[in-house]
């Protein structure tokens, strides 16, 4: 799914009011019922809905739900500023809440003054995307009022003081919503955690807008849905056998680390690796047995990888529970000198570039890291917030020809042709030590069967926080742990399937 900026938007819109035969009304129309047929599905009649309009087209969009709430049986209140100018639309659906007798109307100057009833709903139809500045005044006071109300909080397309795809300033007013109905596509500013807390659960509503212009206008940022994840994913051929889904080595473990090697490991074999190898210190050695006997031992050394005498034309992912001995940092460093295929590094295998940024441009092409943000920071400097750090990353992509994929809540998989992916799988529950181990082997796997750097990195990151989110559903948040993760992967597959 792409991701259009806020101007791009707008000539969506109205492209499909010029190409599809329909008015900018019925448009409004037409969002404000599809969010009518969510509050309906998701609320019972009793609940009592009080909407904040602005002037503009979102405001018109709340004029519009107003009524058909009314019309499906609800109690509605709208709140609004009318001696302000609104929009040709907003006027039109304005006056239509004035012909319904049973909508009350009142102005912004009474919110103060109003009683709130013990089911009430509110909603933001303040500002939509085409906001462009910090919210002030009256308005920013009567936000700031909002959020302190415990009843819950909906934003119509977009939280009122967001803008679409900008950071916002430190101080600016934002309403919190609790639920965000977004029209067609998601906005930038909602994957990003400075931007993305006001958001709360999004919803996707689907208003029907021009699917030509959809594939035709070009856009370089991307949310990796379903339909993506399947077109990627490689059915398994019944004619095969072992060698035809690639060998993978995962280089990984220290004493006292070697749950991480474990669980690269065992996320490795679980996303269809043929075979899987495991370098790591003898140390390791009966664990590793035990735990993953699918999994062929190779001694790296006595209680770290000293050495790296991996399996040959096998892809190599490296990092996990690794430490920071001198004699691994050097180790790792002469293999850099020599290797020129794509990796996978992550974890101490990063800090380890990091304290020797000169191997920073030794990383072979087309390979994938795997940093969480202080990672990053480690690697490549200090940025103000994620919207700068994305910025980074896409001229480090693109200087060093690799693939970076920068975790988060919604983790980016940006692309050395400067192409973003977000990833809107995975929850809270992932945030465990042990997580970034099994992605490494989940994407080293992929990319051992032949799948595209590209699209190993992609459909990596999505199957990880799917099957973080089955474990979450199983377990809970708190209690899943990145074992459970791994053990779901198999449930994903079945899904795909």
């Amino acid at each position: 799914m792409k991701i259009f900026l806020a101007s791009q938007i707008k000539k969506w819109d109205s492209y499909t009011i010029e190409n599809d035969m329909v008015s900018s009304l019925q448009l409004i129309e037409r969002a404000a019922q599809s969010c009518v047929n969510w509050f309906f599905k998701n609320f019972e009649n009793n609940y009592s809905f009080t909407i904040f309009c602005g002037c503009g087209n979102n405001g018109g969009d709340g004029f519009a739900i107003a009524r058909l709430l009314y019309y499906k049986g609800f109690e509605v209140t709208v709140f609004t500023e009318e001696k302000q100018g609104f929009s040709e639309d907003a006027l039109v659906n304005l006056q239509r809440c004035r012909e319904i007798s049973g909508i009350a109307l009142r102005d912004f100057e009474h919110y103060g003054d109003f009683v709130f009833k013990e089911n009430s709903i509110i909603i933001d139809a303040l500002f939509g995307i085409g906001l462009n500045r910090n919210i002030e005044g009256k308005i920013a006071n009567l936000i700031n009022f909002l959020n302190n109300l415990s009843f819950p909080r909906i934003s119509i397309d977009i939280p009122s003081g967001l803008m679409a795809d900008k950071m916002i300033d430190d101080n600016a007013v934002v309403f919190k919503a609790d639920e965000t109905l977004t029209f067609q596509a998601w906005k930038k500013s909602m994957l990003h955690p400075e931007t993305g807390i006001f958001c709360g659960n999004i919803h996707l509503i689907d208003i029907f807008l021009s699917d030509e212009f959809n594939s035709i206008e070009p856009s370089a940022e991307f949310v990796i849905g379903e339909k993506l994840s399947h077109e990627i994913y490689k059915i398994r051929n019944e004619f095969s056998h072992k060698g035809t889904y690639g060998k993978t080595t995962i280089v990984a473990g220290s004493f006292g680390k070697m749950g991480a090697a474990v669980l690269a490991t065992k996320a490795a074999l679980k996303s269809g690796s043929g075979l899987t190898f495991v370098l790591a210190p003898k140390c390791g050695y009966e664990i590793l047995q035990i735990a993953c006997p699918e999994a062929m031992f190779i001694n790296g050394g006595k209680n770290e990888v000293v050495n790296f005498d991996f399996e040959k034309n096998s892809v190599i992912g490296v990092g996990p529970g690794l430490g920071g001995s001198s004699e691994t940092e050097y180790a790792f460093m002469e293999f850099l000198k020599n290797y020129d295929k794509p990796l996978v590094i992550d974890a101490d295998a990063l800090n380890t570039i990091a304290d020797n940024s000169i191997f920073l441009k030794r990383i072979p092409e087309n390979s994938i890291i795997t940093p969480h943000p202080k990672e990053f920071e480690r690697l490549f400097g200090k940025t103000d917030n994620s919207f700068e750090r994305l910025n980074l990353a896409q001229q480090k992509a693109q200087e060093l020809q690799i693939f970076i994929v920068l975790k988060d809540h919604h983790t980016q998989i940006i692309t050395p042709t400067n192409k973003v992916y977000y990833n809107v799988t995975g929850n809270s529950g992932m945030a465990k030590g042990g997580s970034g181990d099994a992605l490494l082997g989940i994407i080293t796997a992929l990319l051992a069967q032949d799948y595209s750097p590209e699209n190993a990195a992609i459909f990596g990151v999505w199957l990880h926080g799917k099957a973080g989110d089955f474990a979450a559903e199983k377990f809970s948040k708190e209690a899943m742990m990145p074992s459970d993760l791994i053990d779901e992967i198999g449930t994903v597959f079945k899904y795909l399937n």
